[in-house]
């Protein structure tokens, strides 16, 4: 028997600063709107309500109370809509982590994922120490929407297959990616790492960012924009450019991912046991010489 199930998500992208009034309002727009055209999940970009340097974002973490965040739940319950918030400086007590928030259709928070790789990076000679300003998450996310199986990451994560694998493995049929991506390595790995993940996973990757930043001098760093889907044989469904604000809603047919599993069964052909094995090594030794045109010696 085929496979019927449908998930719409809203995909989204804005020119997020430092003020989280102004961002909040893009961040409720964009659900309102994504919402009208028919979203079952909405997905809001990686730092979408607050992007300043470390330090501010650390010094304005939001909690589980904050106005924005409230804002965002009343959204959700307004329009009846699931909303992932993809990633955002998170207070609790001392502690501040890099979270994706998912708050349901009645706004309820359902729980959160914190991120797990954090960006200890140097881009054009910028250096980017997130294990300054948050700590690291350590357990992966799986949210279930309309009887589809959504996998949670955010951002740096892209980076790193092993995630993706194990919750895929798990039965992640879709895969979220929100970011925000430099504008370096945006433009240099943004689009194949999704692809990337889709493919190898035979999953859909929907990836919200933010785009842009503050003008020179001022305290956010340039993001690089371009929100994509992308399809599990690879193929890409959305892409929202450099848009200031944009949103699009993707119809993910799950058939697709029983049709690219079915083809290359990768999940099932995983060898984790090989894979746990420390490599053999073999050395080779100082090769043989001969003049040219003579015959080896025998």
């Amino acid at each position: 028997m085929s496979d019927r199930r449908t998930l719409r998500v809203g995909l989204t992208q804005w020119h997020a600063t430092s003020d989280p009034a102004r961002n909040t309002v893009h961040a409720r727009t964009a659900v309102a709107r994504a919402a009208a055209d028919g979203a079952d999940l909405v997905l809001l970009p990686e730092n979408g309500l607050m992007l300043g340097t470390g330090g501010e974002m650390r010094e304005r973490a939001f909690t589980a109370d904050s106005a924005e965040i409230m804002e965002l739940r009343e959204a959700a319950r307004e329009t009846g809509t699931v909303v992932v918030l993809g990633g955002m400086k998170h207070r609790r007590s001392d502690r501040v982590s890099n979270s994706a928030l998912v708050i349901d259709r009645d706004g309820a928070v359902l729980g959160s994922y914190d991120k797990i790789h954090l960006f200890d990076a140097t881009v054009d000679g910028r250096s980017f120490e997130a294990s300054g300003v948050e700590r690291a998450g350590s357990e992966p996310l799986l949210l279930e929407v309309n009887g589809v199986t959504v996998g949670i990451t955010i951002c740096y994560d892209v980076r790193f297959p092993e995630l993706y694998r194990s919750l895929a493995r798990a039965g992640a049929e879709v895969l979220l990616v929100p970011a925000a991506f430099t504008r370096t390595t945006g433009g240099a790995h943004w689009e194949v790492l999704l692809r990337s993940r889709a493919i190898e996973n035979g999953a859909f990757v929907v990836a919200s960012a933010t785009v842009h930043g503050e003008p020179p001098g001022g305290d956010a760093f340039e993001t690089y924009g371009h929100a994509m889907a992308v399809a599990p044989w690879g193929e890409i469904i959305a892409d929202l450019g450099e848009a200031a604000f944009a949103h699009r809603v993707v119809d993910l047919d799950l058939g697709e991912v029983a049709k690219a599993r079915a083809a290359l069964p990768v999940l099932k052909q995983v060898r984790a046991d090989a894979y746990a094995r420390t490599p053999a090594r073999l050395s080779a030794g100082a090769a043989r010489r001969t003049e040219p045109n003579q015959e080896p010696a025998r």
